[in-house]
């Protein structure tokens, strides 16, 4: 098509971890590293988790990944907040992915664990001042994290169906709050999730003193958590917060096609749905006369309440969709 034969070729690394690097640089030539995210968890090459520090890096291998940011940073004369992706395989080694020269959605959890507020240090750089000393000392701590961070995304997506979009107009809308927990977000109750945008609609993030913790704190959260009118992808997320494989951090690219049955767990939430509705309606059933009325005073009998076959259809219907 364009006269040329060659080919660019690239090696493939599996399984591999997809580990990034939070640069911020200023006009005056300074490149700091704040310390990396693993972002492994993702479907269709879209992040779903990611976390702050990459867990079971040694801190000889933080440095040295931060290293390699920072000199690409320099090479390329960075003068913003950036990110600086690899792939990590089984061996140790750091392959180059790419520089996104922006904040990136999952900017927050490196926030959380540096201490920075990025986007205040990226209008620092914009009116030419140099970073804050409050970055230059987050750089020098980011090899030896003292703190973990977590950030799920909760999209408009159904995860039973292979995390297909669902707009629609959002009905119940609770988040979740307290110590070390943080949500971003610009959706309230009543409104619409398009079809035409990025689905999207709040990022919750957790902070502890370590890993477990913060997948604790996670997992609280996300039970706190309620989200009506459209599927969302909380049923996946409390999925991830539970699993001893997510746990003992054995992550990669593969991991959401390897672990999550997106069909089993939408049949398992149902199959309690259907029965705290059976449940519901066998409370809801009336008395038969003669067996469980009362009495009044005189000695005539009441009769028995009349069947709610509203409340009951409205529950059946209900549990037809994946309770979120």
């Amino acid at each position: 098509a364009f006269g040329d034969g060659s080919v660019y070729l690239e090696r493939e690394i599996v399984p591999a971890r997809h580990i990034e690097v939070q640069l911020l640089a200023d006009q005056q030539g300074h490149v700091v590293a704040l310390g990396e995210r693993d972002c492994s968890l993702q479907r269709r090459h879209q992040k779903l988790v990611e976390e702050a520090p990459a867990p079971g890096l040694t801190s000889e291998q933080r440095r040295h990944l931060h290293g390699l940011a920072v000199r690409l940073g320099e090479a390329a004369s960075l003068r913003n907040a950036a990110t600086c992706e690899f792939l990590h395989d089984p061996e140790g080694n750091f392959w180059f992915l790419e520089v996104n020269t922006r904040l990136q959605v999952e900017h927050g959890v490196t926030e959380l664990v540096a201490g920075v507020d990025i986007v205040r240090e990226q209008f620092r750089i914009a009116a030419g001042r140099s970073l804050s000393a409050e970055v230059v000392a987050a750089g020098e701590r980011a090899s030896t994290p003292s703190s973990h961070a977590i950030e799920v995304r909760i999209a408009a997506e159904d995860p039973a169906r292979a995390f297909a979009p669902t707009p629609g107009r959002v009905g119940r809308w609770a988040m979740p709050s307290g110590p070390g927990v943080r949500v971003d977000t610009h959706i309230e109750a009543g409104e619409r999730v398009p079809s035409e945008y990025d689905n999207l609609i709040a990022k919750l993030m957790v902070h502890a003193h370590d890993r477990d913790a913060a997948i604790d704190r996670l997992r609280r959260a996300l039970d706190e958590t309620e989200i009506g009118g459209v599927q969302t992808t909380l049923p996946f997320h409390r999925f991830v917060a539970r699993s001893e494989a997510f746990r003992a951090g054995v992550l990669s690219t593969g991991w959401v096609d390897r672990h999550w049955d997106g069909d089993a767990a939408r049949a398992e939430a149902l199959r309690k749905a259907l029965l705290a509705v059976g449940l519901a309606a066998i409370v809801d059933e009336p008395v038969v006369a003669g067996h469980g009325g009362t009495t009044a005073g005189d000695g005539r009998a009441t009769p028995p309440p009349a069947p709610n076959g509203w409340r009951r259809g409205g529950r059946g219907q209900g549990a037809d969709r994946w309770p979120t």
